[in-house]
Formats: C-alpha cells, sequence, structure tokens
C-alpha cells in the first residue's frame, strides 16, 4: 500500500483526465448519447465513466449543459507559464514571495522545469523548488542550483516503511538531501504528519536529529497536519481514498511532535494545518 501524499515516479500522468461532478450534474444524458466510444453511463448513482475506454476527447463535455463534466490538463509552453507567473510580480515584491515549482515532483519535467527557473528569475522574480528529492542527481541537481529556496519533503527514517508506503529507496532520499546541502542553498523541510505513517514520535525524532547532523542550510522544519481537502477530487475521478475514514491529528499530537523536534536541538520548528477540533497556521 502506497501512502496517497507521498510523490510516485511510477505514477507520472501527463495526458488530460476527464473529471465529474455529482453537484453539477442534472442528468441530462447528452454526453451518454455524444460519446463516440461509449465510454459513459448513466445511473441512479450518477454518472460511470470507463476510463479504460475514455479518450478524453472532450466531447461530451462540449455538450454538458450544467459543465458537470470537464477536462483536466492541458500542454503549455514555458513562456506561458513565465507570462502567467509575471502578472502576479507586483505582488511577490510586497509580500516576499515568488513562484514555487511543485508537483507532484518538479524533477520528473526536469528540462521544462529548469527552463521555466530560468525564464522566471530573467524577470527578476524569486524560486523556490519543491522537491521530495526522490530522484537521480542527475535530474535533481541542476533544479538545486537555481533555486533560491529549497521545500523539502523528508517522510520517514524507517528503510523498510519508507519504500513499502513510497516505492523509493530511503537512502535515495537522504543522498539528494546532503547533496542539497552541499549547494549552501536555504532548505525548509516539511513533514506530512500522516496517522499510521508517519506520525510516531521516533520518526520526528529521526528526521530533527538527521537535521541537525547533515543539513547545516536548513531555516524552518514544518510539521503539516493531516487533512482531508483531497477527498472531493478523488470522487471527481472516481477513486476511492484508503484514509477517508481516517481521524484527523489532535492538537496534543501536533505539539507533542513539535516538542519532539525541539528536544533534537532544533529551534526553528513549526506546525500548522487542520486538526481535530481547530484549524491552525
Amino acid at each position: 500500500m502506497r501512502c496517497p501524499w507521498c510523490h510516485n515516479p511510477e505514477g507520472i500522468n501527463t495526458h488530460p483526465e476527464l473529471v465529474w461532478s455529482a453537484a453539477r450534474c442534472i442528468g441530462h444524458g447528452q454526453c451518454v448519447e455524444v460519446c463516440p466510444r461509449s465510454a459513459l453511463c448513466l445511473t441512479r448513482d450518477g454518472l460511470v465513466i470507463d476510463r479504460d475506454l475514455c479518450d478524453r476527447c472532450g466531447k461530451c463535455a462540449e455538450h454538458c449543459p450544467a459543465s458537470a463534466l470537464e477536462v483536466l490538463g492541458k500542454q503549455v509552453t514555458v513562456d506561458d507559464v513565465a507570462k502567467t507567473v509575471v502578472r502576479d510580480k507586483v505582488f511577490y515584491e510586497k509580500s516576499n514571495g515568488g513562484m514555487t515549482v511543485s508537483g507532484g515532483e518538479p524533477s520528473l519535467q526536469a528540462k521544462f522545469s529548469e527552463a521555466l527557473m530560468r525564464a522566471v528569475h530573467q524577470r527578476g522574480i524569486h524560486v523556490a523548488l519543491d522537491t521530495s528529492a526522490a530522484m537521480r542527481w542527475e535530474s535533481l541537481g541542476s533544479l538545486v542550483e537555481l533555486a533560491d529556496l529549497i521545500l523539502l519533503d523528508l517522510k520517514l527514517m524507517d528503510e523498510d516503511r519508507h519504500l513499502e508506503y513510497t516505492g523509493i529507496p530511503l537512502e535515495l532520499v537522504l543522498t539528494n538531501a546532503r547533496e542539497i546541502a552541499k549547494v549552501a542553498k536555504p532548505i525548509w523541510v516539511r513533514t506530512p504528519v500522516i496517522p499510521g505513517y508517519t506520525d510516531r514520535e521516533d520518526n520526528i525524532g529521526n528526521i530533527a536529529r538527521f537535521i541537525r547532523q547533515y543539513l547545516p542550510t536548513v531555516t524552518r522544519y514544518d510539521l503539516l497536519a493531516f487533512n482531508k481537502v483531497c477527498i472531493p477530487k478523488y470522487k471527481r475521478l472516481g477513486l476511492a481514498w484508503e484514509l477517508e475514514e481516517r481521524d484527523m491529528v489532535t492538537e496534543q499530537t501536533m505539539e507533542k511532535l513539535a516538542h519532539t523536534a525541539r528536544d533534537e536541538g532544533l529551534e526553528f520548528v513549526h506546525w500548522s494545518g487542520m486538526t481535530a477540533g481547530r484549524t491552525t497556521e
């Protein structure tokens, strides 16, 4: 079983995807009639999409009077994205912000990410790289060199559990983390706190110890509380999410894990996100 919060290079999908919104659907049925591959079926429970047959042509979405069907994803050029980013340059300047290259994993499309980072830098905009460090350094290194700030995900420090839940050897991630530190860029490390996966005190303590020993340029360690905001996205894609019934993390758990990290000598520990009964930043 793979943790849904973890990056998985094997799961990369660069193709558009057809999604359906139950809240918008009025049961008109024309989408079923116009589908050239007979991939749609209207049932009492709503629209069923046979994703093995569907080729995302978009004809059903074009004929849907309630816009309940939508094709997500499109091909863009580096210049297209750069122009979109530049529109908010004044906001970045006032907020001390910039562009974050994220994903997924941006190094899966390393050439595009590198070209985009260069284009935005030329326009005087700060660039952050959000990475799981789960790729070969040949793909990741050039992006690290271009970034002004690295957002680094460290999830688990147990080799077997890391491989089971993410599909990636832990040593690859830790080796890349050490290489990132050598580039001497500021790093923010983040750990998603997921019940039953990453929420053990020994795990957080081991991550904090690794940061203290091997990542001298880290200026912030963030613990990110598990949330369920992705549920509607799974439903629109016709997928079941295995953590949908999992309880939210409590505020007490987040405080305890933050103290665990601070006890390892880190002074820059923060936690944020939704907790049982409260939302905090």
